[in-house]
């Protein structure tokens, strides 16, 4: 009689993860910069260099009209060049993403304590109540509890699952790790704007100073005299304009950069803490 040999059995269930890839575009990405450098120009030109902030308008107009005689300080900004739209658009693109990044990472953060949060849970694993524990996950709401209450539904799969412990504690410890590689893209996305605009701003902002700079004394050649130190000393503070606006731009990006990195060290602190609590828990309650 032939040996017959059991067929092998299918993928078991309890191995899928129940981690699920989040939907969500970046559209704000490539839209937002674009946006803002034209509100910058439009700003600047009929804006800061409206007809009527000048005695020597240019009847013209255009693209770049050449206006003259600026009655306040602002108006001056005008005056520095192409180049402080291009700043004006880059502020505006900090503010953009600084609001977008805000309101991101204070909904990863969730309601409540982290380190609190992650108390509650190990008292309920501690008396073997995992669905205490995961209604503190959704009471939470932030990653630490997404990333937890993934872990918890494996954890208590893996409670009536025929593994061995370690196995099952491998188990739960993918599940976080999958959960986590989910979550923590999603608070990195477009900080990478903030770092560039911090380094690049300063650069454009002296360009456009150099720019003004080169202006200025080839119109002290054309001139001469008390009208050539005039038109000097109002030169030097026309491109100026492109300093103040460039290092002011990089410093915000800069101060709100180390911000957001530094709430996103806390989640993902939490988050480590998380699986941590998880893996240990099992191991020392389901021997």
């Amino acid at each position: 009689m032939a040996e017959t040999r059991p067929t092998a059995a299918p993928a078991a269930k309890s191995s899928s993860s129940s981690v699920q890839p989040k939907k969500s575009g970046n559209s704000i990405s490539w839209v937002a910069p674009l946006v803002c450098i034209i509100a910058g120009y439009l700003i600047w030109r009929f804006i800061i260099g409206a007809d009527g902030n000048f005695t020597k308008p240019d009847p013209n107009g255009g693209f770049w009209p050449t206006q003259d005689g600026a009655k306040f300080a602002l108006a001056k900004m005008y005056q520095g060049g192409i180049i402080v739209p291009i700043l004006i658009g880059a502020l505006l693109t900090v503010i953009t993403f600084v609001i977008e990044r805000f309101m991101t990472i204070t909904k990863a953060t969730g309601t409540g304590n982290i380190a609190e949060f992650i108390r509650k849970v190990q008292y309920h694993l501690a008396n073997k109540n995992v669905d205490a524990a995961i209604a503190e996950c959704d009471k939470q709401k932030g990653s630490v509890g997404n990333v937890m209450k993934a872990g918890l539904r494996k954890y208590k799969e893996m409670i009536t699952t025929e593994l061995d412990t370690e196995q099952k504690v491998l188990a739960i410890q993918k599940e976080v790790e999958e959960a986590t590689a989910l979550e923590l893209p999603m608070l990195e996305k477009n900080l990478v704007f903030l770092s560039t605009i911090a380094s690049v701003a300063t650069l454009m902002g002296l360009l456009g100073t150099v720019m003004g700079m080169i202006r200025s004394f080839g119109a002290l050649g054309d001139a001469g005299g008390g009208e050539a130190a005039q038109r000097l000393s109002q030169g030097i503070s026309e491109a100026l304009y492109n300093t103040a606006l460039g290092i002011g731009t990089s410093a915000i990006s800069i101060i709100m950069y180390n911000i957001f990195t530094t709430k996103i060290d806390g989640i993902t602190y939490g988050i480590d803490e998380s699986g941590f609590t998880l893996t240990q828990s099992f191991a020392s309650l389901y021997k």
